[in-house]
């Protein structure tokens, strides 16, 4: 793994008392956090994971077992031009980009990687259709390398605890990473997702009703 980062802010005061009470309060609610898209392998995960992008976990899943059925693995996929990816996967957000997207990185897992999804946070970045989000999602579960991902649940949410006051995606990250345990990432960041799906919505996050509303400061909650 060759990424780092460089250039920390200044925590939110009081974040690093609110981080382990955050955590315990996770740890409590989802035991057993883990993605939600549904995957065998690797590439599969990729895949799915580039879906996503701006498309509910929901609607992704409900198109990949026929995707998968088409295309099993990188070399059948690299074969695939868009225009045949397309309506398996009409049903979902940008669906042509990510079909263009798909067919090329295929074509390029085969090409540099023997057809196998890299074990490499560099190697997967510089995939079509991937970013560092979909790096650290597919090294994380499907390598066990420790990341967090930050999607707009988990920046909504580190905001609105009070544990960092970014809005650009790599530098909430980078907060994160101060505040959690190396060997707790992968679980925070699926936990947060959960929470804020389930708990602490965008528009009407139901406060009331969260283990975590004595220590959370509602950052941007009216």
């Amino acid at each position: 793994m060759t990424e780092k980062k460089k250039g920390a802010a200044r925590l939110p005061p009081g974040a690093r008392v609110r981080a382990p009470q955050v955590l315990t309060a996770l740890d409590a609610l989802y035991p057993d956090a883990r993605t939600e898209l549904e995957f065998r392998t690797p590439f599969e995960l990729l895949v799915a994971t580039v879906l996503s992008a701006q498309a509910t976990d929901v609607s992704v899943n409900a198109a990949t077992p026929a995707l998968f059925e088409a295309y099993p693995d990188a070399q059948a996929m690299s074969q695939a031009k868009a225009e045949d990816i397309e309506p398996l996967i009409r049903r979902i957000g940008l669906y042509r980009a990510k079909a263009r997207n798909l067919a090329a990185l295929a074509r390029l897992l085969v090409e540099r990687h023997r057809g196998e999804v890299p074990n490499d946070f560099d190697a997967v970045v510089a995939l079509p259709g991937a970013g560092r989000k979909t790096a650290n999602v597919v090294l994380s579960n499907a390598f066990g390398y420790p990341a967090i991902a930050v999607d707009t649940h988990v920046g909504r949410l580190a905001r609105r605890l009070g544990l960092s006051t970014q809005t650009n995606p790599d530098k909430v990250e980078l907060d994160l990473q101060r505040l959690f345990p190396r060997e707790r990432w992968v679980f925070l960041h699926h936990a947060l997702i959960l929470h804020g799906r389930r708990v602490c919505a965008a528009r009407k996050p139901e406060c009331g009703a969260c283990v975590m509303a004595s220590f959370c400061p509602k950052v941007g909650v009216a």
